[in-house]
């Protein structure tokens, strides 16, 4: 199994436009549940300590294989929400790694 996390700090000068740009990642990242050959979970989560250094999202997904997450990588669902998302990113930071369980 490979669990990938990616999370983001998203555009937003005020809290709405922040809890805009918030929404729109979950939207879109959640309506990929089902789609994706090889992806076992896939998860948003919304930081809620406020501190500083914090990311304001992270997306945590299981593949089933290395193979699974690279086709993700491609998939054209995955690049629709990608080029969906583009301009709301403002940093990203990305952990990948395998599991035996």
């Amino acid at each position: 199994m490979i669990k990938h996390i990616v999370m983001w700090n998203l555009r937003g000068d005020t809290p709405q436009d922040k809890a805009r740009s918030i929404e729109q990642v979950k939207n879109a990242f959640e309506s990929l549940q089902g789609k994706i050959p090889g992806m076992t979970h896939l998860e948003i989560g919304v930081d809620s300590s406020r501190i500083d250094y914090a990311c304001d999202v992270v997306l945590y997904s299981e593949f089933e294989s290395q193979a699974a997450l690279d086709a993700y990588g491609v998939h054209p669902e995955h690049v629709r929400v990608k080029q969906e998302l583009e301009g709301v990113r403002i940093a990203r930071h990305q952990v990948d790694f395998s599991t035996t369980l």
